[in-house]
């Protein structure tokens, strides 16, 4: 087959299994992002040499309690059940984001210690997709547009931050990690997704009067977080010494492939969400 024509059709599967879960139900969105998860987990254990068990389990015990204490009752961080776990999820994955970042631009950095593959483990994978299903959540129950919305911000960015980067992209962002990536491309894909951040905002979210703005932040966000995300998952693979982090969408790689930029930017974007709601 192919290579473009497989490419579209294992990518046209995915958006449509990402978006029929999400708008069907909150069980089907939550059973999908879980076994997201566990394959994500399946994937980064390949990455980095450890065995799977141990990792698969913690990460179905962690995704279910938080399951137990948000899903069930449809209510976000401040409610009294999920305030202590959510607290602490949030500042375990703030601080190893800042061990990915100190990885990041260690240029020494050729191999991982046992305990930092645990510590990435938690906190790079598993804890971030416990942000991302918690997002759409708020003080009016579950509202699958916003999920939703940010993936189609994550996608506009990467889109014309390759495009842009492949027209008039001479000055290379990160090239020792992603030789391909350029300053005009990320400038470009950040222009553009707040671009749509404001269409989105207008249009299908339908922001109250003088709101709009919470989006176009959300749009930076992920213009500069999910290129983050995208080469701290870059820099793992180059460690590795591989070119992709699982086979399981052909002509894309793995689902963690798919979803490098949005397990960076969810729990930022919730931080936001929280900072917005003492303001």
């Amino acid at each position: 087959m192919n290579e473009t024509l497989k490419r579209s059709l294992s990518g046209a599967v995915y958006i449509f299994l990402l978006v029929a879960s999400i708008l069907f139900s909150t069980e089907s969105f939550f059973i999908l992002f879980g076994i997201f998860l566990l394959i994500t987990v399946v994937e980064f254990c390949d990455l980095v040499q450890i065995n799977k068990i141990i990792p698969i389990l913690l990460a179905g015990a962690i995704y279910f309690l938080f399951y137990l204490t948000n899903f069930k009752q449809e209510i976000a961080f401040l409610s009294k059940p999920a305030i202590i776990p959510t607290l602490v999820a949030l500042s375990v994955t703030l601080l190893v984001f800042i061990k990915c970042l100190v990885f990041l631009f260690d240029e020494k950095s050729t191999q991982i210690d046992s305990i930092s593959k645990y510590i990435y483990l938690i906190g790079y994978i598993i804890l971030p997709f416990i942000f991302i299903t918690k997002i759409p959540f708020g003080v009016k129950g579950y509202n699958p547009k916003i999920i939703i919305s940010i993936f189609i911000l994550i996608w506009t960015n990467d889109t014309f931050a390759y495009i842009v980067g492949k027209s008039i992209g001479k000055r290379k962002l990160f090239e020792r990690i992603s030789p391909k990536k350029t300053i005009e491309g990320f400038i470009g894909g950040v222009i553009f997704a707040v671009i749509a951040s404001y269409i989105i905002s207008k249009y299908y979210i339908e922001v109250k009067e003088g709101a709009t703005f919470i989006w176009i932040v959300i749009a930076l966000i992920v213009g500069v977080f999910g290129t983050i995300g995208d080469l701290i998952e870059s820099k793992f693979k180059r460690v590795a010494g591989v070119k992709d982090s699982g086979i399981i969408m052909p002509g894309h790689g793995g689902i963690l492939d798919r979803f490098d930029s949005v397990i960076f930017v969810a729990p930022i974007v919730f931080l936001f969400y929280q900072i917005l709601n003492f303001l």
